[in-house]
């Protein structure tokens, strides 16, 4: 079947501001949306930009939003944007980055959040076996944390980032939240002024956009809560 797919196009270099430029493209149900944006880049428009690696929901980095919601392109079909023929599918950049172009945007400012709540093993006690050992109900505790790929759906969801820019955002304190609950780690006092402050976790006000968003399906709103409880007991 015939759509359309409605891109927001904006090249900062040469433009003044965004516009939507259509492309119409022969699909099946079952073609994921960056299978359409794939044959727009090689056979109607080779200017067109998007990031794209692994596509199969492992790397992240083609996430956009398609008809007002974010997804990762890679893992949304079709069929789950469109029911018939001639409709329009909508595909904007995520929100809240800089666009670089098209569908590109800049994630300097998410990785900065992201590196200051230290994402890594924290424990500088004498190692006095071969290896930390951890019980398997120990290392499930932070199972869903380490779903997260990273993607910044999460962010763009995110109503906060509105009227707070400067707040950490959810997949920065999922992170965060992945060491908080490794029982190897000790980590917590050096993160604990980055979190608890007014733009850290503090800023959540629970809408559950951030775990409707995820297409890791990670609890992050639930992970968000329990880091905030850890702070109180301080």
């Amino acid at each position: 079947m015939k759509i359309t797919l409605k891109i927001k196009r904006f090249n900062p270099e040469n433009q003044t501001g965004p516009f939507f430029q259509e492309y119409d493209v022969d699909v099946v149900p079952t073609d994921r949306v960056l299978d359409a944006l794939m044959h727009i880049k090689g056979y109607q428009d080779g200017t067109l930009a998007f990031r794209k690696s692994c596509a199969h929901g492992v790397c992240g980095s083609d996430a956009m939003r398609i008809n007002g919601k974010d997804r990762l392109a890679c893992k949304t079909l079709i069929k789950d944007v469109v029911q018939k023929e001639g409709e329009i599918v909508v595909i904007e950049p995520i929100r809240y980055f800089p666009v670089q172009k098209d569908l590109l945007v800049d994630q300097t400012m998410f990785f900065e959040k992201y590196r200051s709540v230290k994402p890594y093993l924290i424990n500088d006690d004498p190692v006095t076996e071969k290896e930390r050992l951890q019980s398997p109900e120990e290392r499930k505790r932070f199972d869903d944390a380490t779903n997260c790929i990273l993607c910044a759906s999460c962010f763009s969801a995110c109503p906060v980032f509105e009227t707070q820019m400067d707040f950490l955002g959810p997949a920065v304190i999922v992170q965060a939240s992945r060491f908080l609950d490794d029982s190897r780690d000790r980590g917590f006092e050096a993160r604990l002024p980055v979190l608890d402050q007014p733009h850290g976790v503090w800023s959540c006000e629970n809408h559950f956009e951030c775990t409707r968003a995820c297409p890791r399906s990670i609890k992050i709103t639930k992970l968000i809560n329990q880091t905030k409880r850890r702070i109180e007991k301080k």
